[in-house]
């Protein structure tokens, strides 16, 4: 009964909402807490979908950016130094572990540890 409950719950969500329930599940199910709980100054593991992958050269260090988003916020993954890393691209799925830290309001990991995963869905 309740996965039949569920499946009408689902039927009057959007596509955006199941997918980030989805990934909500995946992080969890990985070990991680939700960006959105997490505090600053605090070490934590993220687990999530890469949205967006940018280059910020800057005249004395260059900084690989991903926004990592895992259905409950966003958090930047900053490598600073870095120009690419591969496996690191829009669509990967992975398991960041880093401080988190909110210069200007914005979630922030600078030089995160991280793990590529298995696509969660």
């Amino acid at each position: 009964m309740p996965s039949l409950l569920r499946r009408l719950v689902d039927l009057g969500r959007s596509d955006d909402d199941l997918a980030a329930g989805e990934l909500r599940e995946a992080a969890s199910a990985h070990g991680c807490t939700p960006i959105a709980a997490d505090t600053d100054r605090q070490v934590v593991t993220v687990a999530g979908t890469l949205t967006a992958v940018t280059l910020r050269p800057r005249e004395t260090v260059p900084a690989l950016v991903a926004e990592l988003y895992d259905g409950s916020a966003t958090v930047q993954l900053v490598w600073l130094g870095r120009r690419s890393i591969h496996g690191i691209e829009p669509g990967a799925y992975l398991k960041a572990t880093g401080l988190l830290c909110r210069p200007s309001g914005t979630a922030t990991i600078f030089n995160p540890s991280y793990e590529l995963l298995p696509h969660h869905g």
